[in-house]
């Protein structure tokens, strides 16, 4: 359904689990991040009627799931560590094509946008199916759908603004592009990606 090119190296899970206030940490994060980037295509982009009605009720999702991650680690006594560099998101962004109209610029953050959320769905997967705590496995399945929605949100946006082709296209740039990032970044389990 993702399209990912290279699943996740089976090891994460297990690791993220030994580095739980870690993996907590970089989680929120990410939460936070997801809301800020929604913010920032509403604020560049205004005229674009329906991806502003759409990304309006996700920013406050969003924000709604770091404050959920945020509960869940005063739940277990964990404290929100401080945010850390994203190595995979900024090899990302620096595979944007720069230039171009302001158009071809909301395509690449529409793609750069739904790669990070279906990687995300897809880690968030392997956590509610693998952690061995069961309250735990429900907590991130939560997750997993949600994010499955925000990656169809954004292929769906990137084709209502641009021709459909291209975007097809460049979104199969961007998965080999992820491709290469993921298999050349070494498992962590103090990082969501």
């Amino acid at each position: 359904m993702l399209g990912l090119k290279l699943p996740t190296d089976p090891r994460w899970v297990n690791l993220a689990e030994k580095s739980l206030e870690e993996i907590l940490t970089d989680h929120a994060y990410c939460e936070q991040k997801a809301a800020t980037s929604c913010i920032t295509l509403i604020q560049g982009w205004p005229e674009k009627e329906r991806m502003v009605r759409e990304l309006a009720p996700i920013v406050t999702e969003e924000w709604g799931h770091f404050r959920q991650v945020l509960r869940e680690m005063d739940n277990r006594g964990l404290k929100l560590g401080p945010q850390r560099k994203d190595e995979y998101v900024n090899q990302l962004l620096k595979f944007q094509k720069s230039g171009g109209s302001k158009d071809d610029r909301l395509l690449e953050k529409l793609l750069t946008f739904a790669l990070i959320e279906a990687r995300s769905c897809e880690r968030f997967r392997l956590l509610s199916l693998h952690i061995s705590e069961d309250e735990l496995k429900s907590f991130y399945h939560s997750f997993m759908v949600s994010e499955a929605g925000h990656y169809r949100l954004f292929l769906d946006l990137a084709k209502e603004y641009a021709d459909e082709d291209r975007v097809k296209t460049r979104w199969q740039e961007y998965l080999e592009h992820e491709a290469g990032i993921i298999s050349n970044l070494t498992p962590r389990g103090d990082r969501m990606h």
